[in-house]
């Protein structure tokens, strides 16, 4: 291994002159910075993160926890995270819970071992009030950014994510505007406050237009493509008369896409559908699904705009960013009568 009294040998330098040289200290010439740097360069010289931390007390790192790393929302945040964090001279580290609440205070306590200079979490939702591993964490004062939406667990903490109540009447308002009053609803997992929003978006709308919510007409369907599938077999033996449905995620709303296709029924002549994510998959699906577009890059790039500036030692401020409509072939005009599904083809 190279060391800094190495590069000073080779140099005719002292070791200090060397180590001013590495932090880019304004009292060094030019000449003799860019002699020593060539030097260290060619020596093969790496530069012992390990000291400089303890030197600095900041370890120039930050960790992310997040449920999953398959997950397509996540994964546009995740690619900012890491591009901003480069830019700024930050590294990332990291990991994921799997959703289970275990595994996230591993996660969390072994990130604080590492001596991250901050944390961007998206939480594990659950129905309790507090997280013991979230009240170490204010108390260690460590920089926290949540990504997605507070609940009370975690509530004192700087929340970015996207405004879903906004988003969700704005889903339920374009059904609206096309002519639907019975507009189904496939509703999110009951402990995340991002379905919660939705699901209050879309009655906000209903109740503006005159209408209440059918407690027939809202479905539990979790947030995977198996729980959307199963959601539409439980709506099609319900013979549940809704002209169109609003699913709480895009995931949700492919599930029971495929299965209305799969059982003979035309989308959007028969069924009208819209999601809310705006993934990759969503645009380029058997139907184009009209879905809420997420600002992800944008919402990963404001996430660290927030972190840097907690680092730096200022108050965070909570941001919501804008969830727009992207118009796509899965909405249209509601069909006139029941729902007959004839056989697929």
């Amino acid at each position: 291994m190279v060391r800094l009294k190495d590069i000073a040998n080779r140099a005719g330098v002292s070791v200090m002159t060397v180590s001013k040289v590495m932090r880019n200290a304004p009292d060094i010439s030019a000449a003799t910075k860019a002699r020593v740097k060539v030097l260290a360069q060619q020596m093969g010289y790496v530069p012992d993160s390990t000291a400089q931390s303890l030197r600095t007390r900041t370890s120039r790192l930050l960790g992310v926890v997040v449920t999953s790393l398959t997950d397509p929302i996540l994964s546009r945040v995740l690619l900012a995270l890491e591009e901003r964090a480069y830019e700024s001279g930050f590294e990332i580290i990291l990991t994921q819970t799997l959703d289970r609440e275990e595994r996230e205070e591993a996660a969390i306590q072994r990130l604080l071992a590492r001596r991250v200079d901050g944390l961007f979490i998206s939480p594990v939702y659950r129905l309790k009030p507090e997280a013991p591993i979230y009240q170490i964490l204010q108390a260690r004062g460590t920089p926290v950014v949540i990504l997605g939406n507070n609940a009370p667990f975690c509530r004192q903490f700087v929340a970015v994510g996207a405004d879903d109540l906004l988003g969700g009447y704005a889903a339920t308002q374009h059904l609206l505007q096309l002519g639907h009053k019975r507009i189904a609803f496939f509703t999110g997992p009951h402990a995340s406050p991002w379905a919660h929003e939705r699901f209050e978006g879309y009655r906000r709308a209903l109740r503006e237009t005159g209408l209440d919510v059918d407690d027939r007409l809202v479905f539990q369907a979790g947030q995977t493509i198996d729980d959307g599938a199963k959601a539409a077999l439980q709506f099609m033996n319900e013979s549940a008369d809704a002209t169109a449905i609003q699913a709480v995620n895009d995931l949700v709303a492919i599930g029971c896409a495929n299965t209305f296709l799969d059982q003979g029924v035309k989308i959007p002549q028969e069924l009208s559908l819209i999601g809310f994510g705006n993934i990759l998959t969503s645009e380029y699906f058997r139907v184009p699904l009209t879905t809420v577009r997420q600002a992800k890059f944008r919402l990963g790039s404001a996430a660290m705009e927030v972190m840097l500036k907690m680092i730096g030692g200022e108050r965070g401020e909570p941001k919501r960013l804008k969830a727009e409509i992207a118009v796509r072939a899965s909405t249209g005009t509601p069909r006139l009568g029941p729902l007959i599904p004839s056989p697929a083809t």
